[in-house]
């Protein structure tokens, strides 16, 4: 926390609370007073830092708690890491483009040159950083790497041809003689015959130039004096990137999905489905990624329509375009780079001739045919529907979609409709106990003590999580109307039989009701009733519009600019309140128009509802956010209302919340575009309260977490016009993401 000197104005007056006295400006003279012959002095600027805490609260209940941590033990302090820097480019120095390629390189470099590297094991970043313990032999290399695209893939095939070779050549042993079978073995160098040989195009392979030098040393004593909670030096992060590397590899080699900090391996359990072809990773964290299994089904759900012929086949282009897929007829991977213009029963494509007398000149044969023909596949489902394209720009190829599946672990990067934000939330959830089991089996499945690197450098983890000492909080009571008390029961305050502490007075408003099957005229007159027990005062709405039938399924903005041209044509005065009734509880498609034309536009004060079951319960809550958004006060705490706040109680005081909320994604249709960051920025208007605060909004450049606009003053001045009481602010807290600063 920091304290400073400031001045401004704390507005606003609230009945019932003793007004604190206003102190005094500290008298000054003036320039003009300062005789001209005086020198004067030149003023220090004040330094300020930041204020250790004092201790830690001993009061209340104190429990046990198991934290997401596990410590982490260093046994070989001494011990040296040195970085490389790693540059790959292909054989004539162009920059690799593809993404994931160099941890392919790498292990295909190691598999290779283990030798001529002193045998040392490393840990690689995946861009350009690699690391040792210890130094390699050499300060620079130089290699030339084969990587074959393929490779898992043909290891099994030819194991597979193996097997099946010796079975066959074992039946002809039995069947045939010694001398005839012979001829058929394998050659005494274990070769299997030539037929069965794998050709040298059979599959790709590209050669990579790789440039290892030496760039930095970076000692493993930081950490452990920063595991020792001592001050440590500008290496420790360094060290901790180190391990963050190694600990990645380690995940990136048990085939997880790595995404920043967090990382999800393919397990079906963690799968949760969130609607449109879109599937929830629950593991130690929580990601979007595409629904694995046939692109048609894939499609038909990410559009929501039941056959094939309904898809849109220009929106599938987009959202398909560079996601993988695995050829169920040849099980290998391809990326999607786009569609054939024709359905596969009409598109095209170029065959090389088998006949003896055009030999090695192609032919056109369609997609179809090409299957039916040459891999004995007859299409049934996707005949007369596009192909997709794997191939180059200039080399089309072409696979039909039913021998096409997603292949797992792709990341969804887009926006989520609002629906499918809603169902991640909810089917996100995970009990406390489930959650400590994922974590534990974590650790202990990825063997993090079984890593070379992390045991040449003599670190540890604990599979254990790390116990510690918490405190449970007294619950803090409500003072509200009549001086009565709100004492907290089941974890929740009860305003059924309380009455507010400063209601407000409602006398001109209106009730608009957007397609909802609810009596609006009932609603109203039971908020009237509600609101008299509250102390609320509210008089007969003056108007209830229900919205045309034939808008129902109109374009929101459109249905909300008509409501308003409703509302204009029978108001005669802007209202107090707009009382909104919506068709849907959840994700509703006209509450975000509804709230921008009134809150943005239009300058009124709105609640949207959408009731299930009226009752009083659910309308003392409706009341409750009513009568703040009115400036009504529905209570204060009761060490507020007693004046009696530690800390501030003495010292005027204003406390500043401050935050700044990133948007991943702009839209949809654009990925380019990227959302502005939204910094918020409220403050206590009512010294000694604490309950009564100004809010300022702004959009600033994305990603920026600096607050830009935090020193210019409000367009709208610095109060709304209500009466208020004007003090001097002796002292500032600033409360950022919920730390002081």
């Amino acid at each position: 926390m920091v304290s400073f000197v400031a001045k401004g104005r704390m507005t606003e007056k609230v009945s019932g609370i003793e007004e604190a006295a206003e102190p005094s400006p500290a008298s000054s003279q003036s320039s003009a007073d300062v005789p001209h012959n005086m020198e004067t002095e030149q003023m220090t600027p004040t330094e300020y830092s930041i204020i250790s805490r004092n201790g830690v609260g001993t009061t209340v209940k104190h429990i046990p708690l198991h934290v997401n941590l596990f410590k982490v033990a260093v046994n070989a302090p001494d011990t040296m890491f040195f970085q490389y820097s790693v540059t790959i480019t292909l054989e004539d120095k162009r920059a690799v483009e593809s993404k994931g390629i160099g941890r392919k390189v790498i292990d295909r470099l190691y598999q290779t040159y283990s030798s001529e590297l002193g045998g040392k094991r490393f840990a690689y970043d995946g861009g350009k950083a690699l690391y040792t313990v210890g130094p390699l032999p050499l300060n620079k290399y130089e290699f030339k790497v084969l990587l074959e695209e393929s490779f898992k893939k043909w290891y099994v095939f030819c194991m597979t041809v193996l097997i099946v070779s010796c079975f066959i050549f074992a039946l002809k042993l039995m069947l045939s003689s010694n001398s005839s079978s012979s001829a058929e073995s394998p050659g005494a160098n274990g070769s299997l015959r030539e037929e069965t040989k794998r050709s040298k195009h059979s599959f790709q392979s590209k050669t990579f130039m790789v440039e290892i030098s030496y760039a930095a040393k970076i000692p493993m004593q930081s950490i452990a004096i920063a595991l020792k909670e001592s001050e440590s030096d500008a290496s420790s992060q360094d060290a901790l990137r180190v391990l963050d590397t190694v600990l990645r590899q380690r995940l990136a080699n048990c085939g997880c999905l790595l995404v920043r900090q967090s990382f999800f391996h393919d397990d079906l359990r963690n799968f949760t489905d969130v609607g449109a072809g879109v599937t929830a990773v629950s593991d130690v964290s929580t990601t979007m990624i595409i629904k694995p299994g046939p692109v048609i089904d894939f499609l038909l759900s990410n559009q929501k329509v039941r056959e094939p012929c309904h898809i849109d086949w220009a929106k599938a282009k987009k959202v398909l375009k560079n996601l993988r897929v695995q050829a169920t007829h040849r099980n290998q991977e391809f990326k999607i780079s786009g569609l054939s213009e024709k359905p596969c029963i009409q598109q095209l494509m170029k065959v090389k001739n088998d006949n003896g007398n055009n030999e090695g000149q192609t032919v056109d044969i369609t997609v179809y045919e090409y299957f039916a023909k040459h891999c004995g596949i007859e299409l049934t489902s996707s005949a007369y529907l596009p192909c997709l394209d794997v191939g180059k720009p200039k080399r089309p190829n072409y696979l039909p979609l039913e021998l096409c599946s997603l292949v797992s672990l792709q990341r969804y990067t887009k926006v989520l409709s609002p629906m499918q934000r809603a169902s991640l939330i909810e089917k996100s959830r995970q009990k406390p106990q489930d959650r400590i089991k994922i974590l534990k089996n974590a650790v202990g499945d990825y063997c993090y003590n079984d890593d070379p690197v992390l045991a040449a450098c003599g670190i540890s983890i604990e599979k254990q999580l790390t116990l510690v000492e918490g405190r449970v909080l007294e619950t803090p009571k409500l003072k509200v109307g009549k001086n009565d008390d709100c004492i907290p029961r089941n974890g929740r305050w009860n305003f059924n039989k309380k009455t507010l502490l400063q209601p407000s007075h409602i006398d001109f408003w209106a009730v608009v009701n957007f397609s909802a099957r609810c009596d609006t005229s009932y609603i109203s007159r039971e908020l009237i009733r509600c609101g008299m027990s509250k102390g609320i005062n509210i008089e007969r709405p003056y108007t209830l519009i229900e919205e045309e039938p034939q808008l129902k399924r109109s374009n929101p903005v459109a249905r909300v600019e008509r409501m308003f041209d409703l509302l204009t044509s029978k108001l005669n005065k802007e209202p107090k309140l707009i009382l909104c009734v919506l068709p849907e509880r959840k994700n509703c498609d006209i509450y975000g128009p509804w709230k921008k034309k009134c809150l943005s536009e239009i300058g009124v004060v709105t609640q949207c509802i959408s009731p299930f079951k009226i009752t009083d319960q659910y309308l003392t809550n409706v009341l409750l956010k009513i009568n703040s958004k009115l400036g009504g006060i529905n209570s204060l705490l009761a060490v507020e209302h007693s004046g009696h706040l530690p800390l501030i109680k003495d010292t005027p005081t204003m406390i500043l919340g401050m935050d700044v909320s990133h948007g991943s994604l702009g839209r949809s249709d654009i990925p380019s575009i990227v959302a502005p960051s939204i910094a918020a920025v409220v403050g206590s208007r009512c010294w000694p309260l604490i309950s009564r605060y100004r809010a300022s909004v702004r959009m600033q450049a994305p990603k920026v977490e600096m607050i830009d606009a935090l020193y210019k003053p409000l367009e709208n001045g610095s109060d709304d016009g209500n009466n208020a009481i004007v003090a001097y602010v002796a002292a500032i807290v600033g409360l950022h993401h919920g730390i002081a600063i």
